[in-house]
């Protein structure tokens, strides 16, 4: 059988005999969609205008400038084979650039220039990297490219990590709060079940559906792995598997909102929010479930290869650090065993002795 058709995605053959696709929901306004059917800018601009997003338009920039080498920069292997989020995170800087120097020279950007801009967003050291990042992806193509002769972005110095515990894990308590608020059959119960038992990213856990999984396993490609794709093999638990048979789920995505909706990762992100606090966990996101998922696996004794074939990592770094601390839990239960009873031992004998003592007065 052909898979259905997304919500909301019609065409049209144009007297010129191409046909043409455009979203439109109900009685509201067609969205014309640019690109070949299937490809990854059609599918960005289907669920922009399925969420109401407005797509990024580009204008026409002097041949040279600034805007002009990123516009080029859009139409290259090197910008497509980046994953969606990274180019929609990458596409809000250049927005940025392009509205404050885009019609500067490209080859008047120095290093001065590029430190000065990183500065300039020293108050949110996070932004400030991902400028860097798109940056650096842009200069280092324009360099191959030779649009530029120098790229100015080699030698400047990411900003300092804030230390911090990063992102709060969900416990074993506040996903019994959750369960209690959000019940089988509850949306927000699917949203749980898919990030708990799949390991999944916010980004990759809103895309996941039926069409990635065959004979009771998911096989997905991912949206990011430490800067590159990995495809993660999955097999459908029953635990989630009856959350799933319960619903509700979208048709293209197990994770929907409402009236079966689709979601952004941001928007998922607010709203997954939103139903922890509800339930009356709060400070808590997507991101919990994920480290939550982790300590469970490696506390059930996974390994670091495992690890990384579950959740997309690679490398020893990530995976290590739940195994280690899997490994210290276990040893400190061991020997706090062995303390309690060395404790009792010694112990004992004085008790004993004090004991048999009273018994001889009077």
């Amino acid at each position: 059988m052909p898979r259905p058709r997304p919500p909301h995605l019609r065409h049209e053959t144009t007297r010129h005999k191409r046909r043409v696709w455009y979203v439109r929901i109900g009685d509201g306004p067609r969205i014309r969609l640019k690109g070949d059917y299937g490809s990854d800018e059609f599918w960005m601009q289907y669920h922009a205008a399925v969420n109401g997003e407005h797509p990024v338009r580009h204008s026409k920039a002097s041949a040279g400038s600034l805007a002009w080498l990123i516009e080029r920069y859009r139409e290259t292997g090197a910008w497509m084979d980046l994953s969606q989020a990274t180019r929609r995170n990458r596409e809000n800087h250049f927005k940025q650039v392009i509205k404050s120097a885009g019609h500067q020279p490209c080859k008047a950007i120095t290093q001065a220039t590029i430190i000065a801009a990183k500065d300039r967003r020293a108050h949110t050291p996070a932004q400030a990297r991902n400028f860097l990042d798109a940056m650096r992806g842009l200069f280092k193509w324009a360099k191959q490219a030779q649009h530029v002769s120098i790229d100015p972005t080699i030698g400047v110095e990411n900003p300092k990590r804030k230390k911090g515990p990063g992102f709060p894990v969900l416990t074993e308590a506040d996903v019994e709060a959750f369960y209690k608020r959000w019940p089988l059959g509850t949306k927000e119960r699917v949203w749980i079940d898919v990030l708990l038992f799949t390991g999944l990213r916010r980004g990759d856990a809103v895309v996941i559906g039926r069409q990635h999984v065959r004979d009771g396993v998911a096989s997905l490609r991912t949206e990011k792995s430490q800067g590159r794709q990995i495809t993660v093999t999955l097999p459908i638990l029953p635990v989630l598997q009856r959350t799933l048979d319960a619903g509700p789920i979208g048709e293209l995505a197990f994770i929907c909102g409402s009236r079966g909706k689709p979601f952004t990762k941001e928007a998922f992100g607010t709203a997954f929010k939103e139903a922890c606090v509800a339930a009356g966990i709060p400070n808590k996101s997507a991101h919990g479930c994920r480290k939550i998922g982790a300590t469970r696996a490696a506390e059930n004794g996974a390994t670091v290869a495992e690890l990384n074939a579950l959740f997309g990592w690679s490398g020893t770094s990530m995976a290590s650090l739940y195994t280690q601390a899997a490994d210290r839990k276990r040893l400190a239960s061991k020997a706090i065993s062995k303390l309690q009873n060395e404790t009792e031992t010694n112990s004992a004998a004085p008790d004993q002795k004090v004991r048999r003592i009273s018994r001889k007065e009077p």
